[in-house]
């Protein structure tokens, strides 16, 4: 199921598994994972892209030996909000996506998020060659550790309730 709440996505969760998170792009698909309490991101590795079939097959193979319990998927809105042709591209991804492996999937607004990983990287004094090659899954931690951040006041939230 592809939600745009996380409300929503959060009820549907598994208690106790990983989230993994996608910086989806048109050459790669960085992956980020969560620990098992869903709080903390940690990027994992970028997927270079092939085809739809073999790009689902590498994640589907991340999602059972990692045990995820649902997806944040980064949405490239613009930044007046709006949705161009590469948060269409998402979409369709998602559907398709959703059809072969069904698991939570939250489509995660992702504006900035791939600035404040070259700005992360930049900090860290790390090559440019260097930053290229672990770009797309530090931009994934990101785009997942924003979503977790939003769960866990969600719950928060219902705690104080």
């Amino acid at each position: 199921m592809i939600y745009d709440d996380a409300v929503e996505f959060a009820a549907a969760l598994p208690r106790m598994q990983p989230l993994a998170g996608l910086d989806f792009g048109t050459k790669t698909i960085g992956v980020a994972l969560s620990d098992v309490m869903i709080s903390v991101a940690s990027p994992l590795l970028t997927i270079k892209r092939v085809k739809f079939t073999d790009d689902a097959v590498a994640l589907q193979k991340i999602i059972a030996d990692r045990r995820v319990g649902g997806l944040v998927l980064g949405l490239p809105r613009n930044m007046d909000g709006t949705e161009g042709p590469r948060a269409q591209s998402t979409r369709a991804f998602a559907r398709n996506f959703d059809r072969l492996q069904p698991i939570p999937i939250l489509l995660w607004d992702e504006r900035l998020s791939t600035v404040a990983a070259e700005r992360a990287l930049l900090e860290a004094d790390m090559s440019r060659m260097r930053r290229s090659e672990v770009i797309d899954h530090v931009a994934a931690g990101f785009i997942l550790q924003g979503a977790l951040d939003r769960l866990a006041h969600l719950r928060r939230e219902q705690r104080d309730e």
